[in-house]
């Protein structure tokens, strides 16, 4: 309250003073300064940090620079005279490769080097960091906007706290600094430690730090705001979250995203990064996650590597989260909507940042895990036609050539199919498709609209034997307005809901059939679903229909 009344005193007499001022320049100048401090105020009135515009980078924008160039000026000039006038040194080390400090100059930097950090936590709002200086020493940086005497909220704090861990566990040295090094960025030292070593109460942590920086103290609100959020709030660093990828996934996707993917998530978690090989796939690592008491397990890659982590964590609390590195990522097209397509590194990191959870339908075929569609027909010589040369060059275009192809050449099947519990059915079917998720474009599975995966229920689309292949392409239109519009429907589009089907062929030969994309044979095949078994972050706005 003393800096919010000292500042609106101040910002009230330079702007009174500059209507009696005789001279207009000192007008100008009295009423800067009064605008910059009263904006300033509002900062700290609303705890509006947000106000200075502080980029992650430290970076504060050149517009508001110029507005707030008066308060910029005094702030610098205060940090200075404090810092040089401070009886403790301006970097402490608090443990091996962990500093506090207070403001840091641009001179700073290679004293910085010379002890090993590599890596700087800026948590101050109200004033530049060292943005070109930090990036052009190779520094990683990461803001965290707080006003002083103030504190970072929850997810402000666990952002910190990971991002210091993920710099350490990378061996990159790491300094903490606000304007002083008294405050904030003791709590958030306090926090770290305290996620670091549990066995530690508060007042321990803090007598830690004092016994080496004393003039570290924090307020009695920020005092109040680490204890409430120990315990209840701030993690526990030992628990990681498992990024397990497939680098081969899409003809290589992980390389072109893997910074920004790791940019965007290592704020946030305990990440340790793991990637398939010929001898480990995504199944065994998403084993050793969970034998290693993994929090969350995080998929990179297409459909089938999805599948492989999913099929550990069916009716467990441990959620999944998807990065879509594949070709078609129809699962990701399901949960995280059609961005996932144009921006799919973002799109996905954001999902799983915001942590909105749900659980979703999975089904078991013959025993194995199924996600999204099993398909017989039209789906299975499709998938068959469309090679992995043809998907790397062409993506999924080459998904549509092939089912093309597959329609052009209109074969056929006598199915003996029954649903639920109810008598064996001979159907005569061009396309047979079993769908637990599909989103709108896996066209052949949306006879009765795109298929909600929460309703424990398959939704299941079959296009019967026609003379044509011209009449299979009608069909398949109408199938496309029915994803889209989710009312459309015909007689040559038939449609039926059920939580268990078996199919087999009727002359006994073996069925071919494709599973989430993967390419299978039986002579008989059972499904049955498994209502919301598979915890999954989710985009909050996706509509079911």
């Amino acid at each position: 309250m003393f800096i919010i009344k000292y500042y609106l005193v101040a910002s009230v007499t330079f702007l009174l003073a500059a209507l009696w001022m005789p001279f207009i320049p000192l007008q100008i100048i009295s009423g800067w300064i009064g605008l910059s401090l009263l904006t300033v105020s509002v900062a700290y009135i609303f705890r509006a940090a947000h106000i200075f515009r502080k980029k992650i980078d430290g970076r504060i924008p050149l517009y508001i620079r110029w507005l707030l160039f008066p308060y910029l000026i005094g702030a610098q000039i205060y940090n200075h005279r404090e810092r040089s006038h401070d009886k403790v040194p301006a970097v402490q080390q608090i443990e091996p490769g962990l500093f506090l400090a207070c403001r840091l100059f641009p001179d700073d930097v290679h004293d910085l080097k010379d002890v090993g950090v590599k890596a700087i936590l800026d948590v101050t709002a109200e004033f530049d960091g060292l943005d070109w200086t930090a990036e052009s020493e190779q520094l990683a940086y990461l803001n965290v906007p707080v006003l002083d005497h103030q504190s970072p909220g929850k997810k402000q704090l666990l952002k910190a706290v990971n991002w210091i861990e993920n710099q350490r566990r990378d061996n990159r040295g790491v300094v903490v600094h606000c304007a002083l090094g008294r405050g904030r960025s003791v709590l958030v030292m306090a926090a770290y430690l305290l996620c670091k070593y549990p066995e530690l109460s508060v007042e321990e942590v803090l007598q830690k730090i004092r016994d080496i920086r004393e003039t570290a103290n924090l307020n009695k609100y920020q005092l109040k705001v680490l204890r409430k959020m120990h315990k209840a709030v701030l993690p526990d660093l030992r628990q990681f979250a498992w990024l397990i990828v497939n680098p081969v996934s899409g003809g290589g996707k992980w390389g072109e995203y893997r910074e920004e993917i790791l940019q965007r998530l290592s704020p946030h978690f305990q990440l340790k990064i793991v990637e398939t090989t010929e001898q480990k796939g995504a199944d065994e690592l998403a084993k050793e996650a969970l034998e290693q008491n993994a929090s969350m397990l995080i998929a990179g890659g297409g459909d089938g590597t999805l599948t492989a982590v999913a099929k550990n964590l069916i009716n467990s609390d441990i959620p999944m989260g998807i990065i879509p590195l594949g070709t078609a990522n129809a699962l990701a097209h399901v949960l995280l909507g059609s961005s996932s397509k144009i921006l799919p590194a973002e799109t996905a990191c954001e999902t799983i940042i915001q942590g909105h959870k749900r659980k979703i339908d999975t089904a078991s075929c013959n025993g194995d895990l199924m996600l999204l569609v099993m398909g017989v027909g039209f789906e299975q010589k499709m998938i068959k036609m469309a090679d992995r040369e043809a998907k790397n060059q062409s993506g999924q275009m080459a998904y549509l050539s092939a089912l093309w192809q597959a329609v052009n050449t209109n074969e056929h099947s006598i199915l003996m199919i029954s649903f639920d519990d109810k008598p064996r059915q001979e159907m005569d079917c061009a396309s047979f498709v079993v769908a637990n998720a599909a989103p709108f474009t896996t066209v052949l599975a949306q006879g009765g609209g795109e298929p909600d995966v929460e309703d424990g229920l398959f939704d299941i689309t079959w296009l019967p034997a026609r003379e044509n292949a011209s009449d299979q392409i009608i069909s398949m239109t109408e199938l496309a307005f029915s994803g889209l519009t989710s009312q459309y429907r015909s007689d040559s589009i038939q449609y039926t809901r059920a939580a268990k089907v078996t199919i087999e062929r009727k002359d006994g030969e073996p069925l071919e059939y494709v599973i989430d994309g993967e390419p299978e044979q039986a002579d008989k095949l059972q499904l049955e679903i498994n209502p919301q078994s598979l915890a999954v972050f989710s985009k909050e706005d996706i509509q079911q229909s």
